[in-house]
C-alpha cells in the first residue's frame, strides 16, 4: 500500500487557523491607522494590539482560564472589538449579549451559555441589577464606564472598571495555540418562537468567514466593494452575528474603523460626515430612519457603500438610497450562517444596465460567495431547475455553518436534516446564479391554490412614493384559504392615499404580468408603526396574531 498523504517535516508548522492569526496584517502594516469611537476616542491599531493584551491579562487575573465563557453587555465600540480578540485568542468562549430581548431572556442567554465572568455597560447596570440573582454563573462582572462618572451601581459588586483595570496590567500575553476547532463564541437567535437558541463558531470558522466575505467584497469590477481605502462603521449590533463579522475583515484590511456606540440616527450621520465613512451595513429599517432623520437632508452620501440584510432590500428604499447617491446592495445569511452566504453584488458587463434593471439586481438575495454550496431543495430534498421560476427551500453547505444549537440535540437534528443546513427560507435561482427569497417558510401565504410572496408584495407596495415602510401578511379566507393583507406607515412628507389607490398600484404589476392576481392585497390597513424583533426585523408572527 502507498501512504499518499503528504509528508510532514517533523520542524515543519501546522499553522491552525485562530483569530490572533487576524492581527498580524494590520499590526505590521498600519500600526498608525485609527480606530474611532462616538468621534471623542481614538487609538491606533498599535495601541490597540496593546490593549488586547491587556484585557487578556486583566481576564486572567480575575480567574478567566481555557474554555471560560465571557459575556460583554456593551453599545458598539473599541472596547468590544478588544473582546472580540482577547476573549478567543485566550482559549476563553466570547458570549455577545442581545441586550434588546427582554431582562428574562437576557438572563436565560447567559445562564444557557454558562458565562461566568460579564464586561456590563453602565447603561445596563438596572438591567443586571433586576436579574443578578437569576444568573446561575457569572462570578465576576467588569463595569464599563464611558465618563467616568458613575455614582450609582444598583448594590452590584464589580472586580474593577474596564479602563482602570486595563491600566494596571501588563500589554504582553503569550497566545497560545490550539486546536482550530475550538469554539470561540456564542450568542442568541431570536427566533420568533420560544426560547432563544444558542448558535456557536470556531477559530477555523471565523478565519475562514473573514477571508471568504473579504475575497468577494474585495472582488468586483467597481462598487459593491470593501477595500483597504475604505472608512468602516458598521450599523449592525456587535452583539448580532459579530456584526455580521465585518469588524474582524475590517481589521484584517486595516482600515480606519468608527464604532458609533449607540444609534442615534443623526449622531450616525454626524459620525459618517465627519470620520469620513464609506462603507456599512444596516438592517432596511435603520437606513430608511436615516435616510429620513433631519441631518441626513443635507449630507452628502455619494461615497457611502451599505450591505442591507435581516430581511428584503424593499426596490423603494433602493431606489430612494441610489437617488442620494449610495452604493446599495443586499446580503444574505443568518445568526446559524455565521452569517454571510450570498451578496447581490453585478457582474462585470459590456453594457450599462437601466436604472430599473440595476435596481432589481441590488434588490436581488445575491450571488452565493465562495465556498458556499447552496441548493433550492423540494420536500425531498430534491434539486431544482434555475430557471427564475421554481421555488423551493435553501439549503446550504459552508465552512463555517454553526454545527448545532448549543445543549438542544433536536433542533439541531431538524438544523442539519440531511446532512444540509436548512435555512427555512423559500426562494428561486435564475439562470445567471441570483437567489432571490420569496418567503420564510412560514411566512407563505398559500392563496387559491398559489403561493403568493409577502416579500415580493411588499417590495412593489414599497415603490409608492406614499409609502414609508410595509409588512405584508395571510390573513385566513374562506374562499381562498389565505388572502394577503398589507399593513402600511405612510410617509409624513407626503399626500395620503387610500388603501384603494394601493391596491390598485399593485393590480397594474399584476396586470403587466409580474405577479398573480391573488397577490393583490385584499385588505390595506395603515398603522402608526410596525412591530419589529430586536434586530429590526418585520415581526410577522406578532404582526399576523394582533391582526384584527
Amino acid at each position: 500500500m502507498h501512504d499518499h498523504s503528504s509528508e510532514t517535516m517533523a520542524s515543519a508548522y501546522s499553522y491552525p487557523l485562530l483569530i490572533k492569526r487576524l492581527l498580524l496584517t494590520p499590526l505590521q502594516q498600519t500600526p498608525n491607522q485609527e480606530i474611532v469611537y462616538r468621534g471623542t476616542t481614538r487609538i491606533t491599531y498599535a495601541q490597540f494590539g496593546q490593549r488586547v493584551g491587556k484585557l487578556a491579562n486583566a481576564l486572567k487575573n480575575v480567574g478567566t482560564q481555557f474554555g471560560t465563557t465571557v459575556a460583554v453587555m456593551d453599545w458598539d465600540s473599541h472596547r468590544y472589538l478588544e473582546a472580540y480578540f482577547a476573549v478567543p485568542m485566550m482559549g476563553a468562549v466570547l458570549q455577545t449579549v442581545n441586550i434588546r430581548l427582554s431582562q428574562s431572556e437576557i438572563a436565560y442567554t447567559i445562564n444557557h451559555a454558562g458565562a461566568e465572568v460579564l464586561l456590563v455597560h453602565a447603561d445596563f447596570l438596572p438591567v443586571l441589577a433586576a436579574i443578578r440573582d437569576k444568573l446561575e454563573k457569572v462570578r465576576t462582572l467588569i463595569l464599563i464606564d464611558d465618563n467616568g462618572n458613575v455614582s450609582d451601581t444598583h448594590g452590584l459588586e464589580f472586580a474593577g472598571e474596564y479602563e482602570q483595570l486595563l491600566a494596571s496590567c501588563s500589554e504582553h500575553y503569550d497566545f497560545p495555540d490550539f486546536d482550530e476547532n475550538t469554539r470561540a463564541t456564542t450568542f442568541y437567535t431570536t427566533g420568533t418562537t420560544g426560547l432563544p437558541k444558542g448558535v456557536y463558531f470556531s477559530h477555523r470558522q471565523l478565519v475562514l468567514h473573514t477571508i471568504t466575505v473579504m475575497a468577494a467584497l474585495t472582488s468586483p469590477e467597481s462598487g459593491q466593494r470593501f477595500h483597504r481605502g475604505d472608512v468602516y462603521m458598521p450599523i449592525t449590533p456587535m452583539f448580532h452575528v459579530h456584526a455580521w463579522g465585518m469588524p474582524y475583515i475590517a481589521t484584517v484590511l486595516g482600515v480606519k474603523q468608527v464604532y458609533p456606540g449607540r444609534y442615534v440616527p443623526d449622531r450616525l450621520v454626524e459620525l459618517l460626515r465627519d470620520e469620513g465613512v464609506t462603507f456599512s451595513h444596516c438592517v432596511g429599517t435603520i437606513l430608511h430612519m436615516l435616510l429620513n432623520c433631519p441631518q441626513a437632508r443635507s449630507a452628502d452620501f455619494s461615497k457611502w457603500k451599505v450591505v442591507i440584510g435581516g430581511g428584503a432590500l424593499p426596490q423603494g428604499l433602493a431606489r430612494a438610497a441610489l437617488e442620494r447617491g449610495i452604493d446599495i446592495f443586499t446580503g444574505y445569511g443568518m445568526s446559524e450562517t455565521c452569517p454571510v452566504l450570498t451578496l447581490a453584488q453585478l457582474k462585470p458587463q459590456k453594457e450599462a444596465l437601466s436604472f430599473d434593471e440595476e435596481v432589481s439586481l441590488r434588490c436581488r438575495t445575491g450571488l452565493p460567495i465562495p465556498l458556499v454550496d447552496l441548493r433550492i431543495v423540494d420536500t425531498e430534498m430534491r434539486d431544482l431547475p434555475h430557471d427564475g421560476s421554481s421555488s423551493g427551500e435553501v439549503v446550504v453547505r459552508a465552512p463555517w455553518l454553526t454545527q448545532g444549537y448549543l445543549h438542544n440535540p433536536e433542533a439541531s437534528a431538524t438544523l442539519w436534516e440531511g446532512g444540509y443546513l436548512h435555512t427555512q427560507d423559500v426562494a428561486r435561482i435564475d439562470a445567471d446564479g441570483y437567489l432571490q427569497i420569496t418567503d420564510r417558510i412560514k411566512d407563505v401565504i398559500k392563496s387559491g391554490g398559489e403561493w403568493v410572496s409577502s416579500l415580493e408584495v411588499e417590495s412593489l407596495i414599497s415603490q409608492h412614493p406614499a409609502v414609508a415602510e410595509v409588512a405584508v401578511i395571510g390573513i385566513k379566507s374562506d374562499k381562498w384559504g389565505e388572502r394577503p393583507a398589507a399593513l402600511v406607515v405612510l410617509r409624513a412628507d407626503h399626500n395620503p392615499v387610500t388603501a384603494d389607490e394601493l391596491k390598485q398600484h399593485v393590480l397594474k404589476f399584476s396586470e403587466n404580468g409580474t405577479i398573480s392576481k391573488y397577490a393583490v392585497p385584499e385588505v390595506v390597513k395603515f398603522v402608526e408603526a410596525l412591530e419589529k424583533t430586536s434586530v429590526g426585523k418585520l415581526n410577522k408572527k406578532w404582526l399576523r396574531e394582533h391582526f384584527e
